[in-house]
Formats: C-alpha cells, structure tokens, sequence
C-alpha cells in the first residue's frame, strides 16, 4: 500500500513589530529575512495571523510589505486582528491580508497541525 503525504496545514502567529526583542532595526531585518527566506521556499504556512504589535507589518509603512504580498499571491492567508488595527489606529493603513477577529485567529490554529509563533 502506498504512503500517503499530505502537507500539514500550519499556522504561524506573528506577534511583534519584526522579530526578537532588540532595537528596531535589527527586529526588522530579521523579520524581512525570515519572511524572504520563507518566500523563497516551496513550504508556506497556510495561515499567518497578525496581532498584537504583529499588525503594524501589514500596513503601507512595512518594512516586508512586499514579501507579504508575493506570500499572499503565493495562497497564504493573512488575518490581521481588527482589535489590534484599532488600538493601535492603524485601521485605514492596512495594506495586505484580510482584517478579522480572535475567532479566525482560533480557528487557525484549530485547524493547523502544527502552529509556529515568531
């Protein structure tokens, strides 16, 4: 019988304006190379879900705004917590992804078989 290999659905959860907890350049630089790296490989998460400062990186100003757009072309669904967008005032500068709420963000990660948190 053969073996089946089915992709895991994966969701990775951004929750930082960029990676790690330096100065912003250096938090920039790493999120822009993970994402390019990311970019550049024939594995994608299914889902990214922004919140917290994580939804500053899907506004105009990104420092990654390319890479989420070619991701998002590529069939990567990007929810952006509607919360976070309005706490931070940030609503009208959403510039890729689909704005939503805590319960896609749950159900993402329901769904996923593996969740990656960055």
């Amino acid at each position: 019988m053969a073996e089946s290999h089915t992709k895991p659905f994966i969701t990775l959860l951004v929750t930082g304006d960029g990676m790690g907890k330096a100065d912003e350049t250096l938090r920039h630089k790493l999120i822009r190379t993970y994402f390019q790296l990311l970019e550049d490989s024939n594995t994608l998460p299914n889902v990214i879900c922004f919140y917290t400062e994580g939804v500053k990186l899907v506004t105009a100003d990104s420092p990654v705004l390319d890479l989420l757009q070619a991701l998002e072309r590529r069939g990567v669904t990007l929810t952006i917590c509607s919360t976070c967008l309005n706490y931070y005032g940030l609503v009208d500068q959403v510039a890729v992804g689909v704005v939503g709420g805590m319960t896609d963000i749950i159900e993402a990660q329901w769904r996923a078989d593996k969740v990656i948190t960055i």
